[in-house]
């Protein structure tokens, strides 16, 4: 046996029992192990004896720490790293599949639809971790993984832990960071890189994809790399004529040899990929975004209340809620919003029918019966394709174990649907609760209230919260609750400074019992955010999307707060964030949208307003009495140049509430775009005189740049 083999054996064996050698690379020779610790089969990668020797474990170990922080649904996690016996390795979990390269290989190009979809899960794993500053400078075949026809980037800032620890050594190993084939015109001169040389290197792997070629080939690396200076690769459609024209902008866009021609970002380019709906005589397959949506996706249906009492409702939606809540920390998961599972709450529709609507795979649904201190729910989780249950149990228990129960049905939900967990996802799905139940009873009722956003409501919420906190002083969530309440009111409808007050204190005091709760960071940074402590904001909403990257309200309020900051660039990548996390979500689109066409890129706007019209159109079929759809549908519509539209909206929304501040604001806006002068300034003041309090919203919101100059705009806004 190789003595080196034995040797690392000795050297690892307290912690990975190593059985054979997988592969050989150019940085470095993977084995599988068991990892004895976890009790889990492992791919453990040593980097060569001579690249490890003249890096140094400490710089690597230290730089390789950033990659460990990734969290993602198409990021094969980094599991541990280290150093013994002058080994220097890192694991991470084994994948039962076949690489990308290995496909290729075999079937030289990919169906469109299918080289679509990995591209758009590629370029979802690649914007994340340019938002965490980490660049991954190996895009190619060979570091995807397909798992479950789910593509996995592998490797992901290896290459920058190699080229940040010892990039003078690089050279004298005879090493390159990058494959000849795929790097960056930037990358092969060795100029400092960004997130754009990325985008151009899965680029050149969509195109490899749909043609079978690559971009660029030569007799020797240095010819290819050559070429990227001197030549632009065949448009994509004389080799392959069903590829859609977008497609083939898209690429040669992100194939720009000056990287300023490029994508702003790795999520646009991806979103450029799908803007069509163009299918061909040989490609009919389902459309990529569709296709998609519906891999390891559920939708947690709100749960039939089966007790006596008709009020205890808000219980059954709660549990369904605190599920939801749950399994959206989960990366690998898309789990349908609140929002859009709760709109078919009470209809008797098809399993199969709903599962296309929210464009899910599976859905859960379930029942609730109360009796006193006894609960009894029963839940089952049905396959959309074909009406079969994948799972389903019975709990006949005491109220004291609802958090339980709510674990219980989240890991089997996991289980059924063969989700790989990071440790952090683990932690976060089975986390300890100590909370009193009967101020969890009325944390719920606080939760049923605040959805209905109204003003009344969000009272009544507040109402609810802060019951929750007389009975269990030390409830941190609870406590963000009454701070939501608060800055909500004060924005919307009550622009009192005691509400600014009390959302301060009540999320200080969240953040001082649970430091780790990414929901006490928002709503402290939201409270911050509307009392112009702007910098501190910054930190807060920063540390709820560490906390818990897939917090969809995290990103779309820290963009809403750019974007009264008039700070565009940043509040238009907030928005971007946010629209990937809730792809249903209708307001992200048409806020991206303003943002974009503040930022002069009217191209972008009208194809982010486009998408948001479909959305809130989608939604509104699914919930016609939806306000803030209505309201927010009038002014798109608007924007769009679809006056009549704009006005049945308009009208419909204030048939809902004449007097609601939040929809007079809306129309305002609407009218303003319309040109109606007298109407828009008149609602605008009603708004105002009803509560609205967002000044500095209104002072950047391009939709009033029609009147902003008007002496009796300037009084209304003084006037706040």
């Amino acid at each position: 046996m190789n003595p080196q083999f034995e040797r690392l054996r000795d050297a690892l064996g307290d912690t990975y029992s190593i059985d054979r050698e997988l592969g050989k690379g150019g940085m470095a020779t993977v084995y599988l192990a068991q990892d004895k610790k976890h009790d889990r089969v492992v791919a453990l990668k040593v980097l060569h004896q001579e690249l490890a020797a003249s890096l140094g474990a400490e710089r690597f170990l230290r730089e390789i720490k950033m990659v460990a922080r990734l969290n993602h649904p198409h990021i094969l996690p980094l599991f541990d790293s280290d150093v013994a016996d002058s080994f220097l390795y890192y694991v991470m979990p084994y994948v039962e599949g076949e690489s990308l390269r290995e496909r290729l290989d075999r079937q030289q190009l990919l169906p469109i639809d299918e080289a679509i979809r990995h591209a758009r899960s590629i370029g979802s794993a690649l914007d994340y971790a340019h938002r965490q500053s980490i660049i991954h400078r190996d895009i190619k075949p060979e570091n995807v993984m397909l798992y479950e026809g789910e593509a996995m980037v592998m490797d992901f800032g290896i290459a920058k832990a190699v080229s940040a620890a010892g990039s003078q050594t690089l050279t004298q190993t005879g090493m390159m960071v990058g494959t000849p084939a795929y790097v960056s015109p930037e990358q092969a001169a060795g100029e400092e890189l960004d997130a754009r040389s990325d985008q151009y290197s899965l680029a050149c792997v969509v195109y490899e994809m749909l043609s079978g070629e690559r971009p660029f080939t030569g007799a020797t690396a240095q010819a290819v790399m050559a070429k990227r200076f001197s030549e632009t690769p065949k448009p994509i459609r004389t080799l392959r004529g069903t590829v859609p024209e977008n497609v083939e902008r898209a690429l040669e866009k992100a194939m720009a040899a000056d990287s300023s021609k490029r994508f702003a970002t790795t999520a646009i380019f991806s979103q450029a990929l799908v803007n069509t709906s163009l299918k061909t005589p040989s490609d009919t397959q389902t459309l990529p975004n569709q296709i998609i949506s519906t891999a390891k996706s559920v939708a947690v249906l709100p749960f039939a209340n089966m007790s006596a009492d008709v009020e205890n409702e808000y219980f059954t939606d709660g549990m369904a809620e605190e599920i939801i809540n749950a399994l959206t920390k989960i990366q690998s998961l898309r789990v349908a919003s609140r929002t859009s599972s709760f709109a078919f709450k009470g209809k008797n529709e098809d399993i199969g029918e709903i599962g296309r609507k929210l464009k899910v795979s599976t859905v859960l649904e379930g029942s609730v019966r109360k009796m006193g201190n006894r609960l009894r729910i029963t839940a089952q989780l049905v396959n959309v394709a074909d009406g079969y249950q994948l799972w389903s149990e019975r709990y006949d228990r005491e109220m004291e174990d609802v958090f339980a129960i709510q674990d219980d049905i989240s890991q089997a939900i996991v289980k059924a649907l063969r989700v790989i967990l990071s440790e952090d996802e683990k932690k976060a799905i089975e986390k300890p609760r100590t909370v009193n139940v009967e101020a969890y009873d009325f944390y719920l009722r606080g939760r049923q209230y605040f959805h209905q956003w109204r003003r009344k409501a969000m009272e009544h919420a507040r109402q609810m919260f802060n019951r929750a906190i007389e009975i269990d002083p030390d409830y941190a969530i609870a406590y963000a609750g009454v701070a939501d309440c608060c800055s909500f009111l004060y924005t919307y409808w009550d622009a009192r400074e005691s509400n600014l007050r009390q959302a301060e204190a009540a999320s200080k005091k969240a953040l001082e019992l649970e430091p780790a709760l990414a929901e006490a960071h928002l709503s402290r940074g939201v409270a911050l955010s509307l009392t112009k402590q702007f910098g501190d904001a910054e930190q807060e909403f920063e540390t709820a999307m560490r906390l818990d990257p897939k917090l969809f309200e995290a990103a779309y309020f820290f963009a809403r707060a750019l974007r009264a900051e008039g700070r565009n660039e940043e509040a238009a990548k907030m928005f971007e964030r946010a629209a990937l996390l809730r792809p249903e979500d209708f307001q992200a689109p048409n806020f991206l949208s303003s943002a974009y066409l503040a930022l002069g890129m009217t191209a972008e706007a009208d194809s982010a307003r486009r998408r948001g019209i479909k959305l809130i159109e989608e939604r509104l079929a699914l919930e016609p009495g939806d306000s803030r759809a209505t309201a927010l549908g009038a002014s798109t519509y608007a924007s769009n140049n679809e006056p009549d539209k704009a006005i049945a909206l308009a009208r419909r929304s204030l048939e809902i509430d004449p007097e609601d501040s939040m929809l007079l604001y809306n129309v305002a806006c609407t009218y303003s775009l319309l040109g109606k002068t007298e109407d828009a300034l008149e609602c605008l003041r009603r708004a105002v005189d009803n509560g609205f309090g967002h000044k500095e919203w209104i002072e950047h919101d391009g939709d009033f740049d029609s009147i902003r100059e008007l002496p009796r705009f300037k009084a209304i806004v003084q006037a706040m």
